[in-house]
């Protein structure tokens, strides 16, 4: 099977020419002009960009979420490819609507005018796995149905099986590849990618998200009807805005786009450094904004998690990084164990000087995060640093941030604006305001525990002795034996030279 679906792949490639973006280089001058003759009755009508479109479409889900990632990279693609990649973020061609309503039936055990007093059979949104569709609940309520697609896991695990044979390959033919850890890599996309296949998963993400940001001036989170969710379906409060993609429609609407980009900015961090649950799929097609300019995010089946010591890593980086402090740093790099102790500071200090420096005091327009991240890629194999496969969803959602940031505001300042941000949640971390919160989390254990307090502490004292006692037995029996033993010894060795003596004497 992961043979066919390799055939498949080779053959869209070549009927939509994607050839062309792959012989590009005069290496190959000579296979791209046999292409050519084999293929004299190809006809390539469309643009090279709406090529690469539909044979991502036609290649499946996980081809169609690159294509979203390179959307939002319009420092890097040319602007036909970028315009085109970003139809790919809700215009995926819809799965027919009976499909979706036997589908609907199927789950809730009756009829479809049973469970909704209105659905729209027409979807408002078709995406990759699934797609939307409007409806209306018996109590007057405006929600989005989203249905999985049919067939769509057996798909994406053939897709997988192909991505882990690419993993053994980098592996075996790159000198870093057993370094990037290429197979984590892939099961950590793996997880994600199979949660988005169960919405009950994205559901449960969704109502942890609406809480953590509660009542928020920045962020709003639609809210979940669980009665009517299950594996296939997912049922949640219909939001009214606009595409943040759709920027001159915004500023007609009166909002403050550089105020915008700013929210964007403290949003992100939020996630990251406060809750440690972040939404990791933030491109354009799953972000609306309301008219007071209030975020709205939508489509939570890929969320990315950090604990405690990556949100404190990542924390003491940002800040060391925005003070340029390098020499904090690389100190943080070599604490995290992510850099061989044996390193020298001065020079990794050096290294992260040279890449850093020149995009201070810039603005975002004049920043290629994509660039400086190849720079650190760089650094990062010189000084041998071990990737770290949990942290490859946020470099994602980094790489998304700063695509949104480009379109928002150019001009954006990403260093002053994250800056305050991070002082005041490292202040919350390690100073007196974190060991007050420390303290105020503890409390209610405190409570439960002072009570036992004296009776654990004569248990543990009685025990210490008690194992005391017992080991200085253990000892003293060791050491009997070993005196009988030598008692033993020495009485052979005298019977021994009693021996030997009367027969001398004979």
């Amino acid at each position: 099977m992961r043979l066919f679906r390799l055939l498949k792949i080779i053959s869209i490639s070549l009927r939509f020419g994607l050839d062309e973006f792959i012989l590009g280089h005069e290496r190959v001058r000579a296979l791209r002009v046999l292409l050519r003759i084999l293929l004299f009755w190809r006809m390539l009508r469309k643009p090279r960009a709406e090529r690469l479109r539909l044979a991502l479409e036609a290649l499946g889900p996980i081809f169609v979420k690159f294509g979203q990632v390179l959307s939002t990279r319009r420092d890097l693609l040319p602007e036909d490819i970028a315009d085109e990649l970003a139809k790919l973020q809700d215009q995926v061609p819809p799965f027919p609507s009976a499909q979706a309503v036997a589908i609907l039936e199927r789950v809730y055990g009756k009829p479809l005018d049973l469970v909704f007093r209105k659905f729209d059979a027409q979807p408002v949104a078709s995406a990759s796995v699934a797609q939307v569709h409007l409806a209306v609940l018996d109590n007057g309520s405006e929600v989005a149905v989203k249905i999985l697609r049919p067939g769509i896991a057996a798909v994406i695990a053939k897709d997988l099986a192909l991505l882990d044979i690419g993993a053994s390959l980098i592996e075996t033919l790159w000198a870093d590849g057993k370094r990037l850890k290429p197979h984590e890599v892939v099961a950590e996309f793996e997880k994600h990618l199979y949660h988005e296949l169960d919405l009950m998963h994205e559901a449960a993400n969704a109502s942890q998200l609406r809480r953590n940001f509660e009542n928020s001036p920045l962020l709003r989170v639609p809210e979940v009807y669980w009665d009517y969710c299950s594996t296939e379906v997912m049922v949640m409060q219909r939001m009214h805005g606009t595409p943040i993609s759709q920027v001159a429609e915004l500023r007609k609407q009166g909002v403050d786009i550089p105020k915008l980009a700013r929210a964007g900015v403290e949003i992100f961090f939020t996630q990251v450094l406060r809750d440690g649950f972040f939404h990791a799929d933030m491109h354009p097609g799953n972000i609306f904004v309301t008219p007071q300019g209030q975020y709205i995010a939508l489509d939570f089946g890929i969320m990315g998690t950090l604990d405690d010591v990556d949100k404190n890593y990542l924390a003491q980086n940002f800040l060391a990084f925005f003070r340029r402090d390098y020499k904090r740093v690389a100190e943080a790099h070599i604490e995290s164990g992510w850099i061989p102790k044996e390193t020298r500071v001065d020079e990794l200090e050096a290294a992260f000087r040279a890449v850093c420096e020149p995009i201070f005091d810039k603005p975002l327009k004049d920043i290629s995060f994509g660039k400086l991240l190849l720079r650190l890629f760089q650094t990062a194999r010189r000084f041998n640093v071990n990737i770290q496969p949990q942290l490859i969803m946020l470099q994602k959602t980094l790489l998304n941030i700063e695509g949104l940031g480009r379109e928002l505001d150019p001009d954006l300042d990403l260093w002053k604006t994250a800056k305050p941000f991070l002082e005041r949640w490292m202040s919350e971390q390690v100073g007196w305001r974190g060991l007050i919160r420390r303290v105020r989390k503890e409390a209610p254990y405190w409570g439960t525990l002072l009570p036992q307090l004296p009776r654990l502490i004569y248990r543990a004292l009685s025990e210490d002795r008690s194992q005391q006692l017992q080991q200085e037995l253990h000892e003293l029996r060791i050491e009997n034996k070993r005196q009988n033993e030598w008692l033993t010894l020495i009485a052979v060795l005298l019977v021994a030279a009693l021996v030997l003596i009367v027969l001398s004497s004979w």
